[in-house]
């Protein structure tokens, strides 16, 4: 949609609300301002009523309006009043209920269905009919998100957001757009702000990652949010395979002619809308990045992620910790004391004595260990396989700023996008929690550490 057609349709949402609002007002016979005034939950209420769609479009916007203006503390209080009061219809589900029982007809199995749903669902999506309304739903979530870290009896009313957003931020409605230095500067500014991987220092950097001949970025956006990117990928062009990050981020460099580029590399990967966060937007968002860029560059051959590894220091941590731990054993438990010290990063003999060591825990923790759901530990991961990649190779010390120490200890992964395999890669995952691998990672893998491991998943 483009951005005339948008600002069109904002205008028109705004107008059939200022009519809704003056007719609902005469209706009631308020004063201006009442509405405004009245209770938010009550406001909701009437909502749900039923009321014309004029009058709809103009309650949902003094709802919203009113939103906006509360305090933290309000918003708790709206929030528990969304997932106590707006839960399903307690009358009507019993009744649906008794109406199966007794029948087990269609007719009845959908009105137990449409019984079953919690009336925030409905309420959400009426409130939706209001201008701008959906970034307005998205920055409600993210307030929600950061209120369920000590209120997690509010999980019902995440999962009803959840649930709509992921009909609403379906693949089929985001658009891939290139993102370049000719980009208008609000967005540019966004693609600052959101860059979650590797920190945009300033404009020249930004311009080196965006406006190099060697260098792509592609972002998905959704109509429903003009100018603001959901996702937004970061590209190298390359030889070959690159195992650390250092060499691409240099500001400074002599450009690649992209002619003479073998691979296509995904440094940087960034979710821009912390309301959407657990959305899934549709899994093949990098098959598409593929298919956008060999139009470009023909003549690309290998399309990989250089990708960091967020949860293996946290996880190699607690194996240490953990006295029995099958995955270290007690040479490895010295020699990872290595770790410890400051200074890694210019201290090459202890770089060499952890290699070995590093190697064989990292390709434990990608292949053998698991989340309680059964899933790889580490959420790159996760979303790498279930885009149809294959883990490629493991680098030691690909990254040896102070967030990669801190957080991987220094360890980066190539995953690979094979185009003809990305299809059977996701069933795989999807079907049967398989870890995809080339044979160099498997290669990395202890035959004794994975036999401690299928002796503890045949015990339990």
């Amino acid at each position: 949609m483009a951005n005339g057609d948008t600002s069109f349709f904002g205008d028109l949402l705004g107008t059939i609300a200022e009519r809704g609002r003056a007719l609902l007002e005469g209706r009631e016979r308020r004063p201006a301002g009442a509405i405004r005034a009245a209770n938010i939950v009550e406001l909701c209420e009437q909502l749900l009523s039923g009321r014309g769609e004029a009058s709809g479009v103009a309650l949902a916007r003094e709802i919203l309006i009113l939103y906006r203006a509360l305090k933290t503390g309000e918003r708790v209080a709206f929030f528990e009043a969304l997932a106590e009061t707006f839960g399903p219809d307690k009358a009507r589900l019993d009744k649906a209920i008794a109406a199966y029982a007794a029948t087990s007809s269609e007719r009845s199995l959908a009105e137990l269905h449409a019984a079953s749903e919690p009336r925030r669902q409905e309420l959400i999506r009426r409130l939706n009919l209001a201008p701008s309304a959906t970034a307005t739903l998205v920055a409600m979530r993210a307030s929600l998100l950061d209120v369920m870290t000590r209120r997690p009896d509010l999980g019902n009313l995440d999962r009803d957001f959840t649930h709509l957003f992921t009909s609403w931020f379906n693949r089929g409605f985001l658009v891939l757009r290139r993102i370049d230095w000719s980009t208008p500067a609000n967005v540019l500014e966004k693609i600052i702000r959101y860059e979650a991987v590797h920190e945009i220092r300033d404009w020249n950097d930004l311009r080196a990652r965006v406006d190099s001949p060697d260098r792509r970025c592609y972002a998905f956006f959704h109509p429903a949010l003009v100018d603001e990117p959901l996702i937004f990928v970061e590209v190298a062009l390359t030889r070959d395979i690159p195992d650390a990050i250092a060499p691409i981020l240099i500001e400074k460099r002599e450009a690649l002619d992209p002619a003479n580029a073998k691979t296509a590399v995904f440094y940087s990967i960034s979710n821009c809308q912390k309301g959407l966060g657990g959305v899934t937007f549709g899994n093949f968002l990098i098959k598409q990045v593929v298919e956008e860029i060999s139009r470009e560059f023909p003549k690309l051959t290998t399309f990989v992620t250089l990708s960091p590894v967020p949860g293996f220091r946290a996880w190699l941590d607690g194996e240490r910790r953990n006295e029995a731990s099958i995955a270290l054993t007690n040479a490895d438990r010295t020699a990872l004391e290595g770790l410890d010290a400051p200074g890694l990063a210019e201290d090459e003999a202890r770089k060499k004595a952890l290699r070995p060591v590093l190697g064989a825990l990292a390709a434990h923790y990608f292949l053998i260990a698991r989340s309680a759901k059964g899933k790889p530990l580490d959420p790159v991961a996760r979303f790498h396989l279930g885009n149809g990649a294959r883990l490629e190779r493991i680098n030691l010390f690909g990254d040896m700023s102070a967030k990669g120490i801190r957080q991987a200890a220094g360890l980066m992964v190539n995953y690979r996008y094979i185009p003809e395999d990305i299809e059977e890669n996701h069933e795989a995952f999807f079907d049967k929690a398989e870890v995809v691998a080339s044979p160099a990672v498997k290669k990395l893998l202890r035959p004794e550490t994975q036999q401690k491991a299928l002796t503890v998943a045949a015990s339990n």
